[in-house]
């Protein structure tokens, strides 16, 4: 409750809920403070990776990624987001492809029951690394339950967000909006490129909403930026986010 009217009050118009939460307690914040849940992410799915090579893991992935969809369904969202697997030293890129599609592929009929798209998305997980990848990847299930959740400060380290877009184009189910800085990557780590205030570092916004306008997107550009930990850093980035949308 706390949590969807700090959301309010610093002027969002909707909270992207975690999955395996209580659900009477989100249902109750969702109608006190009328903010939709346009969609769910996926609490477990880095605990029960769908590439596994342990076939128990990639089951209990599976029936996470079921409840996820369970909980977007009663909380009338229309979309999940899944990290579909992971590429490591002990799984290699065609493994994890064949694993996560193996699982996926199982969860598709409780999704387009409950009218829930399963999102994928890449988190640097060493899997989906272009935008072609991804694009094949999505085509191969061939269901319009199954699209892309793009991320465009993830993307940054593989290429540039408007040409992902571009490709990806009506697959996109939902967009993330998240800054990263080349510059502090180089000189800190990659990891700490993420720490940069949104519009100050080397995503070109406005290459970014033309390129989401020419593929006809019209949904939900969701924060996910460190700095709203307090009132007045949660009013920070949702006018940053107005400004970015009005580029």
């Amino acid at each position: 409750m706390e949590k969807f009217q700090a959301a309010k009050d610093a002027g969002f118009d909707g909270v992207e809920a975690m999955s395996h939460m209580n659900r009477d307690e989100v249902l109750k914040a969702k109608a006190a403070t009328g903010m939709p849940i346009p969609s769910v992410c996926g609490e477990l799915h880095w605990k029960y990776l769908l590439s596994d090579p342990d076939p128990e893991i990639r089951k209990k992935g599976l029936e996470a990624l079921k409840v996820s969809i369970e909980d977007a369904s009663i909380y009338g969202a229309d979309t999940v987001l899944l990290v579909p697997g992971r590429v490591s030293d002990t799984v290699s890129y065609d493994e994890c492809w064949n694993r996560a599609a193996e699982e996926i592929k199982k969860a598709i009929p409780l999704a387009t029951k409950l009218k829930v798209k399963i999102a994928l998305e890449n988190v640097w997980n060493n899997f989906l690394l272009s935008p072609m990848d991804a694009v094949s990847y999505v085509d191969m299930f061939k269901s319009p339950y199954v699209g892309f959740y793009f991320d465009c400060g993830n993307i940054l380290a593989y290429g540039w967000p408007e040409q992902w877009i571009k490709i990806l184009g009506k697959r996109i189910a939902k967009v993330h909006i998240k800054e990263y800085s080349k510059k502090i990557a180089d000189t800190k780590g990659k990891g700490a490129g993420f720490d940069v205030k949104l519009m100050e570092g080397d995503i070109n916004w406005q290459l970014v909403m033309k390129a989401l306008d020419n593929t006809g997107y019209n949904g939900w550009t969701t924060i996910e930026q460190p700095g709203g930990d307090t009132p007045a850093g949660m009013k920070d980035l949702c006018d940053r986010l107005a400004n970015i949308q009005k580029s």
